[in-house]
């Protein structure tokens, strides 16, 4: 059987470089053209690897939530809820500003500007959002049962106040804004969340 010729790029490369055009164009408007042209390929060549367009974005936003996945899961740890929440804002808030990536967070911007004909994605970044924000609701719940958090606190409302800063800032960060202001913003944000 004949092998296959052997890919002329480096895929993982290629990856990163696709992940950037959909952070920063948005799904819509980042065109085939865009990322065989960023790539130096041809478009069988980028079908060949990653499949569609849909599949590469799909790659590429599992390459992306590797950040916010550890974020999360270190701010999960922390021992109250306020410093749960400071840790949460402020490490995103540096995620938003990395340097030599686009600002913001991709899974506000990638989807921003799609029409009715790509609401799939903008579905596929709800559920990637809402399944942070379950995360922090069930870590609020549970800061509650420990008595951390006051009795009747409305988890769900804080969540979703936390979740709610969190895209603002990210929205900030690609506007421009500076960081220690970003910074000053996500450490007030934290103090909404009742002290243990």
């Amino acid at each position: 059987m004949p092998r296959g010729r052997k890919r002329m790029f480096d895929e993982d490369a290629a990856l990163q470089t696709a992940m950037e055009l959909f952070w920063r164009q948005g799904y819509e408007g980042t065109s085939i053209a865009d990322i065989t042209q960023a790539l130096g390929i041809q478009p069988p060549s980028l079908y060949a690897a990653f499949g569609s367009k849909r599949e590469l974005f799909e790659k590429a936003l599992d390459r992306y939530m590797a950040r916010p996945t550890a974020d999360l899961r270190e701010a999960m740890a922390r021992p109250t809820a306020r410093e749960v929440a400071l840790h949460l804002l402020t490490s995103r808030v540096e995620a938003f500003i990395a340097p030599g990536l686009p600002r913001g967070c991709m899974t506000v911007r990638a989807g921003l500007a799609c029409g009715e004909a790509h609401s799939d994605v903008v579905d596929l970044l709800a559920a990637v959002r809402e399944e942070t924000r379950k995360t922090v609701l069930e870590r609020f719940e549970k800061a509650v049962a420990d008595g951390d958090l006051p009795a009747g606190t409305d988890c769900g409302a804080l969540a979703r106040c936390l979740m709610a800063t969190i895209y603002g800032l990210s929205v900030e960060a690609a506007s421009g804004a500076p960081r220690e202001e970003l910074l000053a913003a996500a450490t007030f944000a934290a103090q909404l969340v009742p002290a243990g």
